[in-house]
């Protein structure tokens, strides 16, 4: 029972070949290409001004500087809400559910800042490593909490995403699971667990794009921090 559970969180494999990379391209067909028409369509425009809403609110809070990361942190948003949004279609595969692939986008992204941070202004980045006034014989456990924390924001990144997303899909298996046992002995009971499922639904496709949505903004936050 435990295994089939999880069963849902294997990538799917053909001929041995694993389709995760096929899972995280094709959802892209599924957004219009831009046009060079005067007027477009309704789909086109209200996906461009989503798009333009979003950066609009994650450029507030950085500098000058951050602005350049605008097209890749936006283009990151719409790439998580897309595969987050994917598992909750039947007989799909969620790739934002595999710690691997997270961790391999908030790593990159993570070291970049502080790159960035080390490049531009040393002093200010190896100042967060230690708050100002600290006694004298706190200085050195300090930086070492310091330090640790600094290498841990990647890997909860990462975490968060995956144990959201894996708590969520687990729950909406155990409840449909729930409501098919209970349909042929208690109709009452079953048609209550399926409004359940409904609501933890629609509960789902929030955290999907909200959970996103915090990816990029811890991202955004952390490269505050050092341009």
């Amino acid at each position: 029972m435990t295994v089939s559970l999880f069963n849902q969180f294997m990538s799917p494999t053909l001929l041995g070949v694993p389709l995760i990379a096929l899972a995280i391209t094709l959802p892209w067909i599924m957004y219009p290409a831009p046009t060079t028409r005067w007027l477009n369509s309704r789909f086109l425009a209200l996906q461009g001004w989503f798009i333009n809403r979003f950066t609009q609110q994650l450029l507030l809070p950085l500098s000058l500087g951050g602005h350049k990361w605008a097209a890749l942190l936006t283009s990151l948003m719409i790439f998580l809400i897309t595969m987050n949004m994917l598992g909750l279609l039947p007989y799909t595969f969620t790739p934002t559910t595999q710690l691997s692939l997270n961790l391999g986008l908030a790593t990159p992204l993570w070291l970049a800042t502080v790159i960035i941070g080390m490049r531009n202004q040393p002093t200010h980045a190896l100042g967060h490593l230690l708050p100002e006034g600290t006694p004298g014989p706190l200085i050195p456990v300090l930086i070492v909490i310091e330090t640790i924390s600094l290498f841990i924001r990647p890997l909860a990144l990462g975490v968060r995403l995956t144990a959201n997303l894996t708590a969520g899909h687990l729950l909406i298996q155990l409840i449909s699971t729930a409501a098919f046992v209970l349909l042929s002995s208690m109709p009452v009971v079953a048609l209550l667990t399926s409004t359940v499922l409904v609501l933890l639904t629609l509960l789902e496709v929030a955290v999907a794009m909200i959970q996103a949505y915090v990816f990029v903004l811890l991202l955004t936050l952390y490269l505050q921090e050092n341009v």
